[in-house]
């Protein structure tokens, strides 16, 4: 198991985040048509609150998410295809939970690949609908929120990330 850290993702992680995401199994198929030609771009990350999970040892990038904070809407959220299973997107689900919380606010919204769904409920966000398929997107997709009003979950572990901002 690799020693882990999440830290904010700068400009110079772009290609990184970039490569994660167009490589990731869960959109080959007809799923891809969201993926292709997609960029993370340096000036989206240096404007969003979005940080990355890395492997102490070599910095490699295992996921990341990005918050829009002004939407109020978990906008990006990927884990590395070798690292599904090391609790990564749990880890970092708890860390938004927390920025998000650091920042204000009281819900999350998350409109879903719809596979990743049941991740996100094992992660504490409810089911509130559906978002209909539109434009390139030719599937309805699930809308979740991650609700903030109350106690932090023992398994957010806020005071761990408090400082990485």
């Amino acid at each position: 198991m690799p020693e882990i850290s999440i830290r904010r993702a700068t400009a110079a992680d772009s290609k990184r985040l970039t490569r994660l995401v167009r490589g990731s199994a869960a959109y080959r198929g007809p799923y891809a048509v969201m993926v292709d030609g997609y960029q993370v771009g340096g000036a989206y990350i240096e404007h969003h609150p979005v940080y990355a999970a890395v492997d102490d040892a070599d910095d490699r990038v295992l996921g990341f998410y990005a918050l829009l904070l002004d939407e109020a809407e978990l906008d990006l959220a990927f884990v590395a295809d070798s690292a599904q299973g090391l609790n990564i997107g749990r880890l970092l689900m708890a860390h938004m939970n927390c920025v998000a919380r650091l920042a204000g606010l009281t819900a999350v919204r998350v409109v879903a690949h719809p596979p990743a769904e049941g991740f996100y409920l094992r992660t504490g966000a409810r089911r509130t609908g559906t978002v209909a398929a539109s434009g390139r997107i030719h599937w309805d997709r699930p809308e979740l929120t991650y609700d903030l009003t109350g106690p932090a979950d023992a398994s957010d572990p806020s005071g761990t990330f408090a400082d990485h901002s």
